[in-house]
């Protein structure tokens, strides 16, 4: 039997308790998504519709789907919430990929001072990631940022 949204966010939430470790994944949490979506829109699949017209398809968008499906099977409502972010991060990846520091780069130092951050935080709540548990976990964090936002706007999910 597969868990459900609400079986998720309970356990996710046994390690997300300190007041400090709390404030640290919402700085972190979309950080590590937003740089994950950048390095992912870096390569590309190109094909021909024809001889003239040629498509391309980043990483991003086909991860971002896989991810979409994963929500959608949990929570219709917080997908579209996920989908709406997703799309927000894609426009601004694009934004930074204007900037003269490489995407790559700008995004390896946001991954990386994100994940510090997120440590830190699990260290000063005195418990281990969830992540470690099941990798799903990786999936449900962002989740459970859009549920706070869905509770303080009345929405259901």
């Amino acid at each position: 039997m597969s868990k459900s949204i609400h079986d998720w966010f309970s356990e996710y939430a046994e390690s997300h308790r300190n007041k400090v470790n709390k404030l640290v994944h919402w700085i972190c949490i979309p950080a590590i998504y937003f740089s994950v979506v950048c390095l992912l829109t870096l390569p590309k699949i190109s094909f021909a519709i024809n001889e003239h017209e040629r498509y391309n398809i980043t990483a991003s968008t086909i991860a971002i789907v896989f991810v979409l499906l994963f929500y959608i099977r949990l929570s219709k409502p917080l997908a579209l919430g996920m989908g709406v972010f997703s799309i927000v991060c894609v426009a601004l990846a694009h934004q930074l990929s204007t900037l003269s520091t490489p995407l790559w780069m700008s995004s390896l130092i946001i991954f990386s001072v994100a994940w510090i951050g997120q440590f830190i935080g699990h260290k000063i709540e005195g418990k281990k990631p969830s992540f470690l548990k099941d990798i799903q976990f990786l999936l449900i964090g962002p989740a459970w940022l859009m549920s706070f936002l869905y509770k303080k706007a009345g929405i259901a999910y």
